[in-house]
């Protein structure tokens, strides 16, 4: 085996940096690109909420649950609690930036809508929020993933998203889920 120079070596150093500066670089770009074009971020969002009066607050009240077009955004609240979601159905549109947010007066639950990627966990005292598309239309499934209870297996709502054209909040705004 031949001998190999210090040239050589500080050659093949070289190489080696590029190509762990190149790679770097790259992911980098991708945890950029993630977070900024596709609203893939890591829940950094630490708002509270007292989970004793959560049906008092002025957010989170019967009234102001469900889906509501607030400003241009379209945004839906719900509240998780043992054994179920208020509102049961929800109604939002396809093709477009939809605001979820949750809280929960009892125990933790675990939000999931099936086929999308809204996931989350739904603490006592804070409000879960996720930023979604629904590209497609139909009822999605939304069951609890955390254990909650007994009731727990029966613990789910639905997600029925409309195509744009046929997503009418009434003059308040609001949008409900209509029967099929």
């Amino acid at each position: 085996m031949a001998a190999r120079t210090e040239q050589d070596v500080v050659r093949s150093e070289l190489r080696w940096s590029i190509v762990v500066g190149l790679t770097v670089g790259a992911i980098s770009l991708a945890i950029l690109w993630a977070g900024l074009v596709r609203f893939i971020n890591p829940p950094s969002n630490i708002e509270t909420i007292d989970p004793n009066s959560v049906h008092l607050s002025a957010e989170f009240n019967e009234a102001n649950l469900g889906t509501r077009v607030e400003n241009g955004q379209v945004v839906t609240r719900v509240v998780a609690t043992q054994f179920s979601f208020a509102p049961q159905c929800v109604v939002v549109p396809a093709n477009r930036q939809v605001t979820l947010r949750f809280t929960s007066p009892d125990v933790i639950h675990g939000i999931l809508v099936t086929g999308t990627n809204v996931n989350t966990m739904v603490v006592p005292g804070y409000v879960a929020q996720v930023h979604s598309v629904f590209r497609k239309t139909g009822d999605l499934l939304m069951p609890c993933h955390e254990y909650c209870g007994l009731g727990h297996s029966q613990m789910w709502a639905t997600v029925r998203v409309v195509p744009e054209d046929d997503f009418k909040p009434d003059a308040d705004g609001r949008a409900l889920c209509e029967k099929p």
